[in-house]
């Protein structure tokens, strides 16, 4: 690797840092609202389907999409479910106080603590961003990784139209 790349793989790595460690205070502990123009139960297959704006709240996480799905352990009938997993489509948004991640489909494994964004992936804080095709935050551990190709639904593959992690830093301004 050439000296002169060394200094901005440093940064991307400061930067994706700085984004994983917020999520690393994300209390995915505390219960998940939602809102929705519909919903759809299916309590014997352990989900619920959400469309139409959705919005997701979870501390002081929320995530936007055009559909969600929601499964669940226990049973929504007698009151004792429990998300297992989101995964959200069309337009996906998570948004944190000072964060914001856009892609194109998203899946929060609730148990495992882990954000998977896939497909034109864009994640922003304070003026920096980092861009790719598939990025995964884990909640726990603050580790976040991005790459520049992701596999979606159907086998298809969802590329940056480089097929590359990009980036853009802002650095601090120097007195004079």
């Amino acid at each position: 690797m050439r000296a002169a790349a060394l200094p901005l793989v440093a940064l991307a790595a400061a930067a994706l840092a700085s984004f994983a460690q917020a999520e690393n205070r994300h209390d995915s502990q505390a219960p998940i609202d939602f809102s929705a123009a519909h919903q759809e139960l299916d309590d014997k297959a352990h989900r619920a389907i959400l469309t139409g704006d959705v919005v997701i709240t979870q501390a002081e996480m929320t995530l936007r999409a055009a559909r969600v799905n929601v499964a669940f352990s226990g049973s929504a009938l007698d009151g004792s479910p429990e998300a297992t997993r989101v995964d959200a489509l069309g337009g996906v948004t998570v948004t944190r106080p000072d964060q914001r991640a856009r892609a194109d489909y998203a899946i929060y494994d609730v148990k495992g603590r882990t954000i998977t964004m896939l497909g034109n992936v864009d994640l922003i804080q304070n003026g920096n961003n980092v861009a790719g095709g598939r990025a995964t935050i884990n909640l726990d551990t603050g580790r976040a990784s991005v790459d520049g190709s992701a596999v979606g639904g159907g086998g298809s593959t969802t590329t940056t139209s480089s097929g590359r992690v990009t980036g853009h830093f802002t650095v601090p301004k120097r007195d004079q």
